[in-house]
């Protein structure tokens, strides 16, 4: 690039931000600690929102929309409030623009309304204005999803429940024109839609001059006095008419897409199916009538009594898209307990192999959704399914139909936290020996038997051994597993960085990163930033030293002989260990940054000076810039979980779940306590600068 990388440099401000993690502020709640902690565990660039101005919902927001791989800083913006930010995300999901909405001033509430119309193609912004409410919105979009004619109520003179009353009048096709006057109250327009419904004549009381109260108490007399008039009209016929009556209701419910009869129990009221037909025919009704619920509800006088007469077919949404996967992803990372409480490192499957060109996966795109018919006979549209990102991982491509994951080699395959992962392995199908010389394996390895004298591994990934290791070296990147365990003279080595697992070690010199699990620990001497954990009623950890920055968990500690046992935990010289090199490697880092924000200023320099500069210089040291400050913010969040995890109140630094033998030695950030009397089922921890016995 023609430029010294090591003169790089940049402002301080800048420096600042990007540097400092968050959990470095004491300033920031645990709920804002967590959202940080979880960001950097996905592998996310949390400076995005290391940011004291964001509550922790907004760092949820942007933390989902990181994870999701949409453009998060679009919305990340202390000023906007996390609802508001979550609409902005969603809508990135699907292509939408909802910043300019934004920034014509509609709230929360009115975005997500926007979001969804714009979802199911509706032209929300025809009617659409700048000093509409979310309930108004809302009933826009509902009448543009039932295809009425909005624009008798799409205006901003309308509130919320005024559209409503006219929306449900042209959902039940009636004559909304009578009280679209915005002068009348939402009650009053109900009156009178009411009075609609039942067939009324409501020019006696659709004036201004009434109250709702008013219209009320004349909607109810005329349907009284309807009948009444009917009776003695026919009285001059007939003196049976006079007892003849013809009251019934039809109501419409769920948008149009069912009618339901109501036939009041009153003296002399004799409806026929004639009348509910008729009615059905005036209301424009001719879809999904079920006309043996009518005969039924007539011949068998089921009055009083609400009756589904009408009955359309919703629209179902299509399928969403999914991954059809062709190897298993259910394989148990946690082997099955045995009937002791111990674990069974024997019968665990590890892993899954899968060779070149393999297919893995296949995408099955999400489904149109099937369209449905309202009680009107008018086809109501369905949503089609949502589209799934496609996988993430390594070791694998899309075949060009654009659906089809293929291995690239042969190798481990991995699902870790939605990601897919194939890893070369090698497998040895013979026991690993001096005379089988070393071997060294950019991927993992998986020995069929065991390893004796002189064996000799190194991975990048895991070591997994199907049966002993005896005297042997064993460096892994990953975790090491020796199924059935290790027995040696103290001439086994076991280097992790991850965690060391199996049925048992004897004799074993173990450094992990991870956690160290068995069901039997005997004069071993192991080094781990993580935990000890010995399981089962008959396990035990005896003698030798153990030396693990987070703690030991065990069933049994030492045994009746007092076989001297130490146990080291928290802050301890492994502890003091790790801190230097954080530090020395922090140290770097921000040596490695200055360089890189010093190069950017002069690039920026010689741009300002129109001088030729590449394109691509400025954004790749940009970039590197970011990435650097993200391993920065992920070292910083290391050291000060470390720190968290051995403080005074370090919750169960040693746990005894069995027996306690006289010979064990507890020393707890440097702090020392010799077991002088047998004790069952205990916690040694922490109190006032001393280590205390708790029981369990």
């Amino acid at each position: 690039m023609g430029l010294d990388m090591k003169n790089l440099a940049t402002d301080k401000n800048q420096q600042q931000e990007l540097q400092f993690s968050m959990t470095e502020n004491a300033e920031y709640k645990e709920a804002q600690n967590q959202e940080i902690r979880l960001g950097i565990e996905e592998g996310l660039d949390v400076s995005i929102y290391s940011n004291s101005d964001f509550d922790w919902l907004q760092m949820e927001q942007i933390r989902m929309g990181l994870k999701d791989k949409v453009d998060a800083s679009v919305y990340a913006n202390p000023a906007y409030s996390y609802e508001t930010m979550r609409q902005i995300r969603l809508s990135l999901y699907s292509a939408i623009d909802l910043i300019s909405y934004l920034n014509r001033g509609f709230t929360d509430e009115a975005l997500e309304e926007i979001r969804l119309a714009l979802l199911n193609n509706l032209p929300i912004d025809t009617w659409l204005k700048d000093d509409m409410c979310a309930p108004q919105i809302h009933e826009i979009r509902i009448g543009l999803i039932e295809q009425l004619d909005v624009s008798v109520y799409a205006d901003s003179k309308y509130n919320w429940m005024q559209m409503q009353e006219i929306r449900l009048g042209l959902e039940k096709k009636l004559s909304v024109s009578l009280y679209t006057n915005y002068l009348f109250s939402h009650p009053q327009m109900k009156e009178i839609r009411l009075g609609l419904e039942a067939g009324l004549d409501v020019s006696s009381y659709c004036s201004l001059i009434y109250s709702a109260t008013d219209m009320k108490e004349k909607r109810l007399s005329l349907i009284n006095g309807k009948t009444a008039k009917e009776s003695q009209a026919k009285v001059k016929g007939s003196i049976l008419d006079s007892f003849t009556k013809k009251e019934f209701v039809i109501s419409i419910e769920e948008n149009g897409n069912k009618a339901y009869a109501f036939i009041p129990w009153v003296p002399g009221n004799m409806v026929t199916k004639d009348d509910i037909y008729n009615d059905l025919e005036r209301r424009e009704i001719v879809f999904g009538i079920r006309h043996e619920a009518i005969l039924d509800m007539i011949e068998k006088r089921r009055m009083n009594e609400k009756i589904l007469i009408a009955e359309g077919i919703p629209a179902k949404k299509g399928k969403d898209g999914w991954f059809e996967f062709f190897v298993r992803l259910d394989l148990p990372r946690i082997p099955a307990p045995l009937p002791d409480g111990g674990v069974d490192y024997v019968n665990i499957e590890a892993f899954e192999m899968v060779d070149k060109g393999e297919k893995l996966a296949v995408y099955h795109p999400a489904e149109k959704g099937t369209n449905g018919k309202n009680i009107y006979g008018k086809t109501i549209h369905a949503e089609k399914g949502m589209e799934k990102k496609p996988l993430r991982g390594t070791g694998f491509i899309i075949a060009p139909d654009g659906v089809t994951y293929i291995s690239k080699l042969n190798g481990k395959f991995e699902y870790i936290n939605g990601r897919m992962i194939i890893s070369n392995m090698l497998v040895v199908h013979e026991d690993v020996t001096s005379v089988t010389g070393k071997l060294e394996v950019d991927g993992s390895v998986y020995v069929v038997g065991s390893i004796y004298s002189g064996g000799y591994i190194k991975a990048t990934g895991d070591i997994i051994i199907e049966h002993n290791v005896e005297t042997a070296r064993l460096i892994a990147g990953g975790n090491v597993m020796i199924k059935k365990g290790s027995c040696s003279r103290h001439d086994c080595f076991i280097e992790a960085g991850g965690e060391v697992s199996g049925k048992f070690f004897e004799a074993a010199n173990i450094n992990a990163r991870g956690n160290v699990k068995a069901n039997y620990i005997m004069n071993s001497n192991i080094n781990t930033q993580g935990r000890v954990i010995v399981s089962g009623s008959k396990g035990v950890l005896l003698g030798g030293r153990i030396c693990a920055v987070k703690g030991v968990d065990t069933f049994n500690l030492g045994n009746s002989s007092h076989l001297k046992t130490i146990l080291e935990v928290g802050r301890n010289e492994l502890y003091e260990n790790q801190q230097a090199e954080f530090a020395e490697k922090r140290e770097q880092i921000l040596n490695e940054l200055s360089a890189l924000e010093m190069g950017r200023n002069k690039i920026i320099q010689l741009i300002t000076a129109e001088k030729e500069v590449p394109e691509d210089v400025l954004r790749k040291v940009c970039a590197t810039i970011t990435v650097k400050s993200q391993e920065l913010a992920n070292l910083d969040a290391e050291v000060s979980k470390l720190a968290n995890l051995t403080e005074q109140n370090f919750i169960a630094p040693v746990c005894v779940r069995g027996k306690a033998h006289v010979g064990s030695t507890i020393v707890i950030n440097t702090i020392k306590y010799m077991l002088s009397m047998e004790v069952n089922r205990v916690i040694f921890k922490l109190r006032n600068k001393q280590v205390i016995i708790v029981t369990l």
